[in-house]
């Protein structure tokens, strides 16, 4: 699997949002995946990543 090069920003803005859902990143063999509920399947999603305030 490839490596996925993540962008650092401290704030995002997008428009037209749907939904949204808070779901945490399980671990998949040598990888990972977050659920999604099968409503969006097919969609574009973005998936934002958030500093862990309880560290």
């Amino acid at each position: 699997m490839k490596k996925v090069i993540i962008n650092t920003k401290n704030k995002i803005s997008i428009e037209n949002i749907e939904g949204f859902v808070k779901r945490r990143v399980t671990k998949f063999g040598n990888s990972a995946k977050v659920d999604c509920p099968k409503e969006f399947l097919g969609k574009e999603v973005y998936l934002v990543i958030v500093k862990n305030e309880s560290n």
